[in-house]
């Protein structure tokens, strides 16, 4: 199995070639009118403007980033390898977002499109759309490894060991684009969609992406920057990471070459069984959202159960003497499964949690504030349990028992196995911006009411599927992170094993469990603020233009979609780089005034307070949107109403929880740990002042 390296790196060329004939065959379908696809190439245009300019920003960062790791790199606090990798982690970490952002602006106008002729072929070309972010996020990640493991074992010969430590610190720079991603992203998309319907729907009465509305073009950019390609940045980390983390685990568990090369091999048999399974998605003329759901979840079932079978040969052939580790693997697949299935409970429209929120709007905005957190707090508990329940099978399942750091691998490779299937998981998500655009489209161009009623119904299936891509992430998170500090733990031990005091009664490590437990709030408060001051700048120009174009409110005269565009591009680029930095930069203060039990501390804070919290935000936001379209399908007064507006205001709320602040989050906690390892040695050699 020397060379399993190479077949890793065939399935990663597999999955890139099968994204861009699935871009080429969307590329090809007809946009529809010409007025659909001016708005369609405003979108695109606008979405493409912003990423270049977001992309110099934070080229910046890399630059200085590159300078200091060179720096520790000549010092000998890490391994030379490391600058080059960062780079190369940010950058694909970019470019799947890039991509997945670019197929999308393609998509809207031909799901729109597609929507005229039928329900099916809408649903087909948003999903194939989908199909290519997802895939670009697996090939690309698949593609850094893969390479970087090559050249490590086969041009500078390294041993096992070293391999995964190096490869372990890796994930900085695709962490810290995603984060950057997303948090960018997500105040640009939910600034527009916050002053979009504050003005819009609340104000002027004026339906959802009316083309008389000045920030309906920059509230469907803001989709395309947040939603796909922060998204795709997102769940890029969450991929490599989990893959090298429980590559280190398996060097300290003494499993050598088979153990690391698995986890590898499992996220390649996983992208085989998702080309496979996207085949099986379709749908019938007039279905029902559990319909849509589950011509969805066939796709992704299925390629669960492909993935299950060729893991457990992989195990056999590779580890024939722990096949328990196959449960493991189970133990993650079954509980991204389930979690997705409760996120979506919570969240969808066709079950009572969100019909109950909906009933809140008829006492006003106050109650349905009230009843979405604590909805979402309330859905915080299942997770929690999922995630504990597949902690301790796969621990014990993997002989912990016998072996504690066997049963750490075993944690690693649950998250693995949650994030093997991640090609078709992500293509379901990915599919709900297209959807929404493809809605937005068809009002702005005066489609009949049937194609709008199409794509309302796609996009209110996006709004769960979103949600249940949030849960999945975030539950993949939790995993990845656990094993991320016990890679950190590791690599303290292997340095300075005398440094290491982590009962909970040490005061370094409780003050870093508190520190850490506060990270999460501090970060969402800052990127919340961030929304509502570019939110703010957003309802005085729509308010503006309302005013001074004459004709606007009539539809005699056109609004000025580039200036809402600019505004929410200068303030998402300027608002993003504090929360980012405060991710980079925490570890490594942590680290230098408590030392490394400080910093075991702030991970395991983050991660716990960090969870949770993310669960909540994004499950509160996921309920008030769909509830606000449940009012708008005819219930509860239906548009217009009061009870509709209440539940607009609902949204708002909503729209930074779910889009911005949870999504970030999960990034936030693997991030820290990321940098924690990456800037281990000089914590060791200069923490804590020489005093703990």
């Amino acid at each position: 199995m020397e060379y399993a390296p190479f077949f890793v790196l065939a399935a990663a060329i597999a999955a890139i070639i099968f994204a861009a004939y699935k871009f080429n065959v969307v590329k090809k379908l007809p946009e529809g009118t010409s007025g659909m696809a001016s708005i369609s190439s405003k979108i695109r245009s606008g979405a493409m403007a912003y990423l270049k300019r977001q992309y110099k920003t934070v080229g910046i960062f890399f630059a200085v980033m590159f300078v200091i790791l060179g720096i520790l790199a000549l010092s000998g606090l890490i391994t030379p390898f490391v600058p080059f990798a960062f780079i190369t982690g940010g950058l694909f970490s970019g470019l799947s977002g890039f991509i997945g952002m670019k197929i999308a602006t393609y998509a809207n106008s031909r799901t729109a499109n597609g929507a005229r002729e039928s329900l099916n072929k809408g649903l087909k070309i948003a999903f194939s759309s989908g199909a290519v972010m997802g895939m670009t996020v697996v090939g690309l990640g698949l593609l850094d490894i893969s390479t970087w493991f090559i050249l490590l074992k086969f041009v500078f010969k390294l041993e096992i060991g070293e391999i995964a430590s190096a490869m372990l610190t890796f994930g900085m720079g695709a962490s810290s684009m995603a984060l950057f991603a997303r948090v960018g992203g997500g105040i640009f998309t939910k600034a527009a969609d916050v002053g979009a319907d504050l003005v819009g729907k609340v104000e002027a009465g004026i339906p959802e992406d009316d083309p008389r509305n000045p920030a309906c073009i920059a509230d469907n950019v803001g989709d395309n920057v947040g939603d796909v390609a922060g998204m795709g940045a997102d769940l890029y980390e969450s991929y490599v990471g989990s893959i090298l983390s429980c590559g280190a685990l398996a060097v300290a568990a003494g499993y050598g070459f088979n153990g690391v090369i698995l986890p590898m091999l499992i996220a390649a048999v996983g992208i085989v069984a998702s080309i496979i399974s996207t085949f099986f998605v379709s749908t019938k003329e007039g279905a029902t959202q559990k319909k849509l759901l589950g011509s969805l979840r066939r796709g992704t079932y299925s390629a669960a159960v492909i993935s299950a079978i060729a893991s457990l040969v992989l195990i056999l052939v590779l580890m024939p003497d722990s096949v328990g580790l196959f449960g493991a693997v189970l133990s993650g697949l079954l509980a991204g499964v389930l979690i997705g299935y409760f996120t979506e409970y919570y969240t969808s429209d066709s079950y009572k949690p969100t019909q109950k929120l909906a009933g809140s709007s008829e006492t006003g905005s106050a109650t349905i504030i009230i009843d979405g957190m604590a909805l979402g707090m309330k859905s915080t508990a299942i997770p929690v349990i999922i995630v504990g329940v597949s902690v301790l099978l796969s621990y014990f399942i993997a002989g912990g028992m016998g072996s504690f750091e066997s049963g750490l691998y075993g944690i690693g490779l649950s998250a693995v196995g949650m994030l093997s299937t991640l090609g078709i998981t992500l293509a379901t998500d990915a599919y709900g911006p297209v959807a929404d655009n493809a809605g937005g489209i068809a009002e702005m161009s005066g489609l009949e009411p049937e194609v709008r009623e199409r794509t309302d119904a796609l996009d209110s299936l996006g709004n769960t599927t979103a949600a249940t891509g949030k849960g999945f992430a975030i539950g993949s998170a939790a995993l990845t992170a656990l094993a991320l500090i016990v890679s950190y733990t590791d690599k303290i031990k292997e340095i300075a094993p005398d440094k290491l005091n982590l009962v909970i009664t040490n005061p370094t490590v409780l003050i870093g469990l508190f520190v850490g437990a506060m990270l999460p709030f501090l970060f969402s408060a800052m990127t919340m603020q961030a929304v509502g001051r570019a939110a703010h700048k957003i309802v005085i120009e729509v308010r503006r233009q309302f005013k001074e174009i004459k004709g606007l409110l009539d539809g005699t005269a056109e609004a000025d979609y580039e200036t809402c565009v600019d505004i929410c591009t200068k303030s998402s680029l300027k608002e993003m780089i504090l929360p980012a930095a405060l991710g980079v930069f925490a570890p490594v203060v942590v680290g230098l005034v408590l030392g490394v039990n400080g910093v075991v501390g702030m991970l395991a804070g983050a991660l716990v307070s960090g969870f949770v919290l993310a669960v909540m935000m994004a499950n509160s936001g996921g309920a008030w949107d769909n509830a606000k379209k449940y009012i708008e399908a005819g219930n509860h007064g239906g548009k217009g109403s009061e009870n509709h507006k209440a539940a607009v205001v609902g949204d708002t709320v909503g729209d930074p929880f779910k889009d911005t602040s949870g999504p970030s989050v999960n990034i936030l906690i693997k991030l820290l740990s990321m940098v924690s390892i990456v800037f281990a040695g000089l914590i060791i050699t200069y923490g804590g002042f020489g005093l703990f």
